[in-house]
């Protein structure tokens, strides 16, 4: 089983996550830039964190075998800090990184007219630097929230083919599905998704443009949730086949559009696939 994790926040994991993850077939993840849990005072804190992102991260995840890309932005709820907004005049700095492949998280928090802002410009940011997009949905009030996320995403004039809307749900799914956005969804334990509910998901809305992740952070959370959402996924009846398209073609498909993706050579650790069908830049 080869597993890709399309969002995970390694920086509030430890090396013993790597290991587990890379010996469950866990190989190659992205890590979007996201809240620490402490507010953070300014642009130079933030451009420590990118530097992290784009430099260390990648080379502790490759000590385990893991292959790690980033997406880079002003994520949602700082937006809403004066102390950090001026950071958006930084990322664009990271856009042009090799091993930066989406623009995100963005979206909304609390859906404020700073938030607004936030997401409209890191859009464009998006459109000019010919990336993908990963929206973050609100965790309150979710369907307005979602709604709004898909009318601004119609606004910028990025392809709807390059922009996931993650942290669904059963109410959201369908929005999504409709307007052509990659549909998300973070399995987590006691909120957001479960296995089996990811599994009923799949079942009713079927396997085009799904996107499922750990969304692994400081907070409780499991980064091997993607191995229990396969498990559960044949335990139902799904092939293998199937659990590839998942678990790796999809967030393979969705992030090569960003023409950095290298996935050459990986393989989990017994070492049952080569990992060179999906080459640097395809999708």
């Amino acid at each position: 089983m080869r597993i890709f994790d399309p969002h995970i926040h390694m920086t509030s994991r430890t090396t013993d996550d790597y290991a587990a993850m890379a010996a469950a077939g866990v190989v190659a993840v992205v890590e979007p830039a996201f809240w620490l849990g402490q507010p953070r005072t300014g642009p130079g804190s933030f451009a420590d964190y990118f530097d992290s992102l784009v430099g260390w991260e990648p080379y502790r995840a490759s000590q385990f075998g893991v292959r790690h890309h980033a997406t880079i932005a002003l994520n949602p709820k700082e937006a809403n800090d004066p102390r950090c907004r001026p950071v958006l005049e930084l990322v664009p700095r990271y856009l042009a990184k090799d091993g930066v492949v989406a623009v995100g998280e963005i979206g909304y928090d609390s859906m404020t007219a700073d938030e607004d802002d936030a997401f409209t410009r890191q859009l464009a940011m998006a459109v000019e630097f010919g990336l993908p997009a990963l929206v973050h949905t609100p965790h309150r009030d979710k369907a307005r929230g979602t709604a709004r996320s898909l009318d601004v995403v119609a606004e910028s004039g990025i392809p709807r083919e390059h922009v996931v809307i993650d942290h669904l749900n059963e109410v959201t799914v369908k929005a999504v599905k409709d307007a052509g956005c990659w549909a998300g969804f973070s399995i987590y334990p006691d909120t957001k998704m479960s296995p089996p509910r990811m599994v009923e998901i799949l079942k009713e809305f079927g396997l085009d443009r799904m996107l499922v992740n750990s969304a692994a952070d400081w907070g409780k959370s499991d980064p091997l949730l993607t191995v229990r959402t396969a498990e559960a996924m044949l335990a139902a009846g799904f092939t293998e086949d199937d659990v590839d398209r998942v678990l790796w073609r999809n967030p393979a498909e969705f992030y090569g559009r960003s023409g950095r993706l290298d996935l050459t050579d990986l393989k989990p650790a017994d070492g049952t696939y080569e990992g060179s069908s999906i080459l640097r830049g395809g999708s």
